[in-house]
This record gives structure tokens, C-alpha cells and sequence, in this order.
């Protein structure tokens, strides 16, 4: 596929690229908390967060309930989407470098149904593991989409030796069906449960608070190391598995740590807010189309648009119909099955 010279240019820039992913990202920090109920000049979102925050001195005199809003409510809450967004972003980058696929993404891999199944779990019998505690939900959420994983490829295996990518998203999809089933009956066997699991399906990430921040910062963290390290060998699988083979990559030490980091944030990102689709669908291609496919750049980029793309959407679930709060889940999917649609539609224009 021929690239534009601004497609060029940009995919050779890189200080552009990072500089504007940054600016996008503390856009949407911004004005993600200041705009709600009560609206909050951008002035001040910003000395509340250097004083309050970062605990800078600053002789200025603050609202105590301005400052209650955005460290308390709308601080954690946007950081929250900022790091789910990031996470599900990375992960699709991970995904669709692995499989040299486009439509690979923790979704139709059946790794989100899986993580999904072991959050409904905990949720449904109030489950609290003795070493892990408050981290029972993404602990849960990371082994089960791991085991789904791990299901999904033995599976391909057996379909077709060979496991080409189409296989392994098929065989995901099939789990995604019959992982949805089972959360389907589960939901129908609960009672003062009910309401609090269908929200957390729909996704959300409204009234979480900072525990919620704490508990997925260390997916994160680890996942997007785990990724972040193996963004040569991702480049490498680029050109087939033989390539990467003379190359010197140890495939299997390798293709492990990527599987591992992508479903250490999946399960993370999945377990504090529920299932949010097209994310790590759409902004993966969407950096890759702006910015090139060397993983290098990729990963960190994608990080960035998602971080902001999610905490923007979160922004338009809360504000679009105030005071009713739509699911973000539902704001992402009406705009990433579009987006979708119209790259599809823009690579088969090209391709012909």
C-alpha cells in the first residue's frame, strides 16, 4: 500500500508525533475535569492539580469544594479511563503485530470475555483471595483471560496446524460466544447482584475512586514493560516467523512475554471498568495509519491516543445526556464501529 509524503513525513518524525500525542493527552486531562455539573475554569483544574496533586507550593487561595471535586471525583475518575484506554490501546498494538492482523484485538481474541467471566465470578460470590486481597478482581481477571488465551490458540492448534491469524480470530470468537453465554447465565441466576454486574458490563468508570487507580496501575505498569521490551521482536514477527527465527529472537520466550504483557493490561483494564470495545481496535490502526508500524513508536504512541480517546469518551458519557450517564462501553462502540468501517472502506480504495 502506497503512503502519502505527509503519511511519510510524519512516520519520520517522531518528535512531532510524541509532542502531539502529549498535548492530546493533557488536552483531555484538562478538560475532562474541568467540565461537568459544576464547570471549573481551566485555570484552576490546573493549580488544584500542581498544589494539591503534586503538592507544589503556590501562594494562591482555592476553593475547598473545588478542590473535593477534582481530587476526589473527577481527578481519579479521568486518570482511570486515561490508564484503560492506554492499556486496551497497547494491548490491540500488541495483538495485531502478533498476528499480523488488523482485526486482532483483546476483544475477538476472547481474552476481555475471558477476563470478563473471572470479574463476574469474584463479583457474583464476593470472592477475596488471602494473598492478593483487594487485588482479587484483577488478579482473577488476568488468570482467566490468560487460561482463555491459552484455550483459544491450543484450539487454533488443532483446527490448523499452522494457527495462520485468520484461525486464531475465529477460534477467539467462537470463546467470545461461549464465554458471553456463560456470563449470560450467570446473570440470570443473580438477584441483588443483578444491577451491579450489568453496569460493570456495559462499561464504566464513574464512582471508582483512587483504590480503583492504585489497583490498575501495576497492570499497567508491568504489562506495557513486558511490551515495551519486546518491541524489536514484535518488528521482527512482522516478517514472518522464519525471518525472526534467523534473526536470533527466541520465539517461544518471546511470543510468551507478548501474550503474557497484552493480557496482564486486558485483564487490568477489564477488571476496573468492565468491557469497553474498539479501542484496542480502532486507535492501534489509527496510530499505525498516521504514524507507521514500527512497534518501536507504536506501542508508546498508541498508549497515548487511547489514555486520551477514552478519557474524552468517558467525558461525552457523562455530559451528553447530564444527569444520566450513559456506559462508556456504548459511547465507544457507536464511535469505533464507524471509524472501523470507514478505514476498511479507505485501505480497499487504496488497495484497488
Amino acid at each position: 500500500m502506497r503512503q502519502s509524503f505527509i503519511q511519510r513525513y510524519l512516520a519520520n518524525n517522531h518528535v512531532i508525533a510524541y509532542t502531539s500525542v502529549i498535548l492530546f493527552c493533557a488536552f483531555a486531562l484538562i478538560i475532562s475535569i474541568g467540565k461537568g455539573s459544576v464547570e471549573l475554569p481551566f485555570s484552576t483544574v490546573i493549580l488544584i492539580v500542581l498544589t494539591e496533586g503534586l503538592h507544589i507550593p503556590l501562594s494562591v487561595e482555592l476553593d475547598p469544594m473545588h478542590i473535593n471535586i477534582v481530587m476526589e471525583i473527577r481527578l481519579p475518575r479521568t486518570l482511570l479511563a486515561m490508564m484503560v484506554g492506554a492499556c486496551l490501546a497497547v494491548a490491540g498494538a500488541a495483538f495485531q503485530g502478533f498476528l499480523k492482523n488488523p482485526l486482532a484485538d483483546p476483544y475477538t481474541l476472547g481474552v476481555s470475555s475471558g477476563a470478563a467471566v473471572g470479574a463476574v465470578v469474584v463479583l457474583f460470590f464476593g470472592l477475596s483471595l488471602p494473598l492478593v486481597g483487594r487485588f482479587t478482581l484483577p488478579f482473577v481477571s488476568i488468570i482467566t483471560g490468560f487460561l482463555t488465551l491459552f484455550l483459544v490458540i491450543g484450539f487454533a492448534r488443532v483446527v490448523q496446524r499452522s494457527m495462520s491469524a485468520e484461525t486464531i480470530i475465529l477460534a477467539g470468537i467462537i470463546f467470545s460466544s461461549f464465554l458471553g453465554a456463560f456470563i449470560s447465565l450467570m446473570i440470570s441466576l443473580t438477584g441483588d447482584e443483578l444491577r451491579q454486574i450489568i453496569n460493570w458490563l456495559m462499561g464504566s468508570v464513574a464512582l471508582r475512586g483512587w483504590s480503583y487507580v492504585w489497583m490498575i496501575l501495576p497492570c499497567f505498569v508491568i504489562g506495557f514493560i513486558l511490551l515495551f521490551f519486546n518491541r524489536h521482536e514484535l518488528n521482527a514477527l512482522a516478517f514472518g516467523e522464519e525471518t525472526a527465527r534467523q534473526l536470533g529472537v527466541n520465539l517461544k520466550v518471546r511470543k510468551l512475554m507478548i501474550l503474557l504483557g497484552a493480557t496482564v493490561v486486558t485483564g487490568g483494564a477489564v477488571a476496573v471498568s468492565g468491557t469497553i470495545g474498539f479501542v484496542g481496535l480502532v486507535i492501534p490502526h489509527l496510530t499505525r495509519l498516521i504514524w507507521g508500524s514500527d512497534h518501536r513508536h507504536l506501542i508508546p504512541l498508541s498508549m497515548f491516543v487511547g489514555a486520551g480517546f477514552l478519557a474524552l469518551t468517558d467525558l461525552v458519557a457523562r455530559t451528553l445526556l447530564a444527569p444520566t450517564e450513559l456506559p462508556i462501553g456504548v459511547i465507544t462502540a457507536m464511535i469505533g464501529a464507524p471509524v472501523f468501517a470507514l478505514i476498511l472502506l479507505r485501505q480497499r480504495k487504496i488497495a484497488s
